[in-house]
Order: structure tokens, then sequence, then C-alpha cells
């Protein structure tokens, strides 16, 4: 029963997720690529035995996979897929495909760089969309970001903050809401922020450097953020709607600021400000997936949002087998004048394989260790 519970619970909720992502992932490669004349030969959600399928007008085989993790699209010219963060590599190694003029690769190297980036705009797109019928619907929080009070022994008392400051910007970047404040502090530990503040009319400076506090979020996943120290004491938060336009231009600056923190992140677990335990792999997002299921519909578009922004960004590393990868390929035989040899390429992508596989062992041990099942079998054994 409690396998059957897992299931139903985590597994199930982590496909529904997943598949979606990666299926907006798919159709924008294969939306650009149908754009740009190539032809699609396969396009596939899940990987392995084929389950069900369909072959469309245009000759694109639609397919189901048995085993419902990623997907990938198979153009004409391209060679066999192989899997990489969201489903295959997509690059053609030169000579080894007759080109016809339907074939991948007779485009030019603009229209192969549009078509794999196609992808990962398709998930900062979905981001912005969803975002932004929430923003429209439901309505954007929004809380003034003035100093309520602040906590003895922190790192705004030590900078100076007074209740009653007004809070307009963090490094230069414009703050309008209290939630903004908190995003950038918690991003942020042990590092030097400058605070532009309006104190009884006069705009003043301040630099202050948030506290590092370890936690766990609400499912249970260690996390390490900074902390200034002020509180709001007014209740006054409210959700503010905003028109269509409006709506997706708010989405569309909280999806940059998003992809911003995302980076800051990495940058800060490269140099030790952050640990490799708050680095997940798929355990951790099946169990997410569950918990942010049990939470209801917003819960989910949320998580689905951030979700989606985090495979864009993966697949545009500059790792070969990954988009980004390729994306590097063509800058480099764009400035060349002709694309690497076969040989450059197909070690490029061997390399990139198994680049992608160790950083999925590694996620993937540490989902083990944070969930505690190494504990667990160790456990079981003594």
């Amino acid at each position: 029963m409690e396998i059957l519970g897992a299931v139903w619970n985590y597994l199930i909720p982590f496909l529904v997720i997943f598949t979606v992502v990666v299926f907006v992932h798919e159709m924008g490669h294969y939306l650009i690529a149908r754009r740009c004349g190539v032809r699609v030969e396969v396009f596939s959600i899940g990987i392995g035995t084929e389950i069900f399928a369909r072959t469309d007008r245009h000759g694109t085989r639609w397919r189901i996979g048995a085993v419902p993790v990623g997907g990938y699209v198979k153009m004409r010219g391209e060679m066999q897929p192989l899997p990489d963060a969201s489903g295959p590599a997509r690059q053609a190694i030169a000579g080894t495909e007759e080109k016809d003029d339907d074939s991948f690769e007779t485009k030019t190297v603009m229209q192969r760089a549009l078509i794999v980036a196609g992808g990962p705009l398709a998930n900062f797109v979905l981001a912005i969309v969803l975002l932004a019928g929430m923003f429209a619907t439901l309505g954007q929080p929004y809380t003034p970001a003035d100093v309520g009070e602040v906590l003895p022994d922190s790192a705004a008392e030590r900078a100076g903050f007074q209740p009653g400051d007004l809070i307009t910007g963090i490094d230069g970047t414009r703050i309008e809401r209290f939630e903004e404040v908190v995003q950038v502090v918690q991003l942020h530990p042990a590092t030097a922020l400058e605070f532009r503040l309006i104190r009884d009319g006069r705009q003043i400076t301040l630099t202050a450097v948030p506290d590092i506090v370890d936690r766990r979020d609400r499912f249970g996943n260690p996390m390490r953020i900074g902390r200034l120290g002020i509180s709001r004491g007014g209740g006054d938060t409210k959700l503010v709607r905003h028109d269509p336009f409006t709506a997706v231009w708010r989405a569309t600056g909280h999806t940059f600021s998003l992809v911003g923190s995302i980076f800051s992140s990495i940058g800060q677990i490269i140099d030790g400000r952050r640990t490799t335990e708050e680095l997940g792999g798929p355990i951790r997002i099946a169990k997410i997936s569950g918990d942010v299921w049990q939470t209801g519909f917003l819960g989910v578009l949320t998580f689905v949002v951030l979700l989606s922004i985090n495979l864009g960004l993966v697949n545009l590393l500059p790792i070969p087998m990954l988009d980004g990868g390729h994306l590097v390929f063509y800058a480099v035989e764009a400035l060349r004048g002709r694309p690497l040899g076969a040989k450059a390429q197909e070690f490029g992508l061997r390399l990139g394989l198994g680049m992608v596989l160790a950083l999925m062992v590694f996620a993937t041990w540490n989902d083990l260790v944070q969930l505690r099942v190494i504990d667990f079998l160790v456990g079981l054994a003594t």
C-alpha cells in the first residue's frame, strides 16, 4: 500500500508536471523547425519502446514512449537522438546524412541556432504566460517596501536601518515591493548589498551584509539564505490585478528576475557561499511535485513556472549534448566560416554526454542522501 501511495502521491504528479514542461520545450524546437522548412520526422514524449503513435499529413510521427521521462524531436538530417536534459541531442555530424532541401543540415547557421534555441525559449515563454495569467486573474502580491521593525543584533541594525525607512533600490535595481526585498536578501547571504532608502523625505544609502541562515523549506529541502532582520508592521499586503499588457510586462520582468536569481545561486555554490546540498535531481523534483500537488492548482502552476525556467536554463549551459553546447558549435562555425569536423563534434558530444550523466548521478545521489534514503538502506543492512 505504501508503494501505491508513493506512486499516486509523487510519481504521477511528477510525470504530469514534467511531461508538460518537456512537451512545451520540444514544441519550441518543432515549431521553429517547421517555420524554417525543416521536416520533423518524429515528435516523441517519453523514450524507449513505442506504445502509441500516429503520423500526420506532414510526415511527422507523434509518439509516446514506454519510459515516460523526457522527449525529443527528430528532424531530417540529424543523427540518431541521444538523451540530454530534456531529450536528445539535435546535432547532425557533418557529412553523415544525406542533405535534402528540408534537411536540418541544409539550413543556415542562424536557422539552425534558432531551431536549437527554440526549446529553451519555449520554456521561458511558458513561464511568462503562466505568470501573466496569474497576475491578470488572481493578482500579483504587493506589499510596500517599508521597514516596520528592525530586529536587535541583526544585519539591518548593524547597517543603520530604522523603522519607517522606505527601500527603493538594492544594488542599483529598483525596488517596489517588500517581496522583492525578501527575494534579493535571501539569495545573497554574506554578500554586501547597497540599499537605497528614503528616510524623512531624504534619500540615503546604506550597505548591509545579510546574515547566513541554514534552514529547510516547507518541503524539507535544505537551503542557505540571507537574513537582513527587518519586518513590516503593517498588514496592507494585497493582490493587485493587472491588465493583460501590464501582466505580460510584469511577468516578463519577474521571469528575468528568477533567471538572475538562479544564476546567482549557481555562482554562490561555485564560490562556496552555498552548499551543493541544494542541488536536486529527479527524485527531489518528484518529491516537490507531489508536495505542491497537495497544495492545489496555484501551487502546481507556480512550480511549473520554476521548473520550466530551470529546464530552459539547464539546456542553455554551454555543454555539448545540451542546446547551449550546440549553440557554441554554431558560433564557432559562424566565426570559422565552416563547421567543426565530424571527429571534433563527435568528441564534444561524447564529452558532453559524460558531463550530463555525471551531473545527473551527483544530483541523484544528493537526493538520496538528503531524503535519507541512504540512511534507511544502511539501517536495513545493519
